[in-house]
């Protein structure tokens, strides 16, 4: 059971680190202003949305081949 809490735990920073970037990059995008300042701030928050994609990816394999729950 103290796993299942701890694998909430995790998947909830997941999900909350996502919508976090996700939002960043929106409001990024919204912005006006130098194209290159722009570009690099954007490129920055889509390298951290793909690295959290590939945990999604691992958390779902982990789910699937069932080491979680």
């Amino acid at each position: 059971m103290d796993k299942r809490k701890a694998w909430r735990e995790q998947e909830q920073q997941l999900v909350e680190k996502w919508n976090s970037a996700a939002q960043r990059y929106r409001e990024i995008m919204a912005q006006t202003g130098s194209g290159a300042e722009i570009t690099s701030k954007a490129a920055a928050v889509r390298a951290e949305i793909d690295a959290l994609r590939k945990q999604v990816a691992r958390l779902k394999a982990e789910f699937n081949s069932g080491k979680r729950y």
